[in-house]
């Protein structure tokens, strides 16, 4: 950020927000987070808590619009199509009425690549055709076009990052399934995943705030797409533990449809500069690996 100096501001300061505010405030900006209910971790992390429910008008006429960036990082607690039209459409389109009256340097919105459809293992990057299987992932990509409009007509400067699969510290639910004793390969297992750590989420939504184009589309994910037996093999070998069996029901909730696609980072390392702390799931999972063996050794 060059010694530069910011006031910013995070909607839905969660699990990825809350690391991206952090991150911020070590780097001498002073940002405000937004949940609807008081956390302590936030003012614990230098945040300055705002209470309030973005999908309410009156929330944001109330808001003070003094800000130089803003993230947007809401998630829908696993709610079903009306909590996703809510939470990212409403939401943003009051956002979007709210800066008619407001300059900001940068406003970055977390999408996800859930638009896309594909189920042939083929490369996507963000020229490819969105095909959404979902109510909830067509009211993504609605949310999306709403501020690339806004962008091009209102000259909003929206930066929109498509976020993969997001595991980290307490976070990965194949992981958790596979430790527990639970998890079951979805068929063959040859489906493609693609995944993100936290902290290189929270770290390519800065670069976003940096350099991020407005009217631009980024994908955040790691380099290298995993199938899902590969990802189970690689857990075995690393803990020595036996494989799951197959099953031909999927293993994980029906929240969103089964999908089979490779999501290209290629855009985001080289327009924005990002640098990925965990280039893959193999060094993303370590710290959880050796804990466990830590812990198993322990026990011995």
């Amino acid at each position: 950020m060059g010694g530069s100096y910011e006031e910013c501001r995070s909607l839905a300061c969660g699990y990825v927000g809350l690391e991206t505010g952090r991150r911020l405030v070590r780097e001498g900006h002073e940002v405000y987070g937004i949940r609807r209910s008081l956390d302590p971790h936030l003012a614990a992390n230098g945040i300055h808590p705002i209470i309030g429910d973005i999908t309410k008008p009156q929330f944001w006429q109330q808001l003070r619009p003094e800000f130089g960036w803003i993230i947007n990082c809401v998630s829908s607690s696993r709610g079903n199509a009306d909590v996703y039209r809510e939470v990212y459409l409403r939401a943003n389109q009051f956002l979007m009425h709210w800066l008619n009256d407001t300059e900001i340097d940068r406003y970055v919105y977390t999408s996800s690549t859930s638009v896309f459809g594909q189920r042939d293992g083929s490369w996507v990057d963000e020229s490819s055709q969105i095909e959404p299987l979902t109510d909830t992932a067509r009211i993504l990509v609605e949310t999306e076009q709403c501020l690339l409009e806004a962008a091009r007509t209102q000259s909003v400067p929206a930066v929109i990052v498509r976020l993969s699969g997001i595991y980290g510290p307490d976070r990965g639910f194949l992981f958790q399934k596979f430790v527990s004793g639970e998890a079951a390969l979805d068929e063959t297992g040859d489906r493609y995943m693609n995944m993100i750590h936290r902290d290189d989420a929270a770290s390519g939504i800065i670069s976003a705030c940096q350099k991020g184009t407005p009217g631009q589309i980024y994908h955040l994910t790691d380099n290298q797409p995993v199938t899902q037996r590969e990802f189970f093999e690689f857990l075995s070998q690393e803990l020595d533990r036996p494989m799951p069996e197959s099953s031909q029901s999927p293993s994980s909730p029906k929240k969103r449809a089964p999908t089979h696609k490779r999501v290209s980072n290629k855009k985001a390392l080289e327009e924005l500069d990002w640098h990925l702390t965990y280039p893959s799931f193999r060094e993303g999972f370590a710290p959880e690996i050796a804990a466990i063996l830590k812990s198993a050794a322990d026990m011995e």
